[in-house]
C-alpha cells in the first residue's frame, strides 16, 4: 500500500468526492484506510453503564484505498506516487516521490 498514516489524501469517487483529509490508520491486509472527516456514518450507541451516555454518534468508517489519491505536500496537487532509489551514508533506500513535481514525499 502506497498510502501511509498521516498522509493527506483527496477522495476521487463516492459521496465525499473532492474532500481532503488526513489518514488516521491503514489496513493493508484488506486494502482500506481510515480518513479523518470522510465517509462518516451514524452509529447508535447504548449505555452499558449508568454513568455512560447513549445516543447517535458520527464516526469515520474505513474506505477503499483505491478511491483516494495522495496530495503532494510540496506542490499541493493530487498525484500518483513514484519510487526512486536514494543513497544515504553508503546505503540505498527507496523513497516515495511526487510524479508531478519530482520532490520526495
Amino acid at each position: 500500500m502506497k498510502i501511509k498514516k498521516n498522509d493527506t489524501v483527496v477522495v476521487l469517487s463516492g459521496k465525499d468526492k473532492g474532500k481532503q483529509g488526513k489518514v488516521l490508520s491503514t489496513m493493508p491486509t484488506v486494502g482500506k484506510i481510515l480518513v479523518e472527516g470522510v465517509n462518516m456514518a451514524d452509529c447508535h450507541v447504548r449505555a452499558t453503564r449508568q454513568d455512560q451516555e447513549s445516543g447517535i454518534i458520527r464516526k469515520a468508517i474505513p474506505m477503499r484505498a483505491s478511491k483516494v489519491m495522495l496530495v503532494c505536500p510540496k506542490c499541493g496537487k493530487a498525484t500518483r506516487i513514484g519510487h526512486t532509489s536514494v543513497e544515504e551514508n553508503g546505503k540505498t533506500k527507496n523513497v516515495r516521490t511526487c510524479k508531478k513535481c519530482g520532490e520526495q514525499i
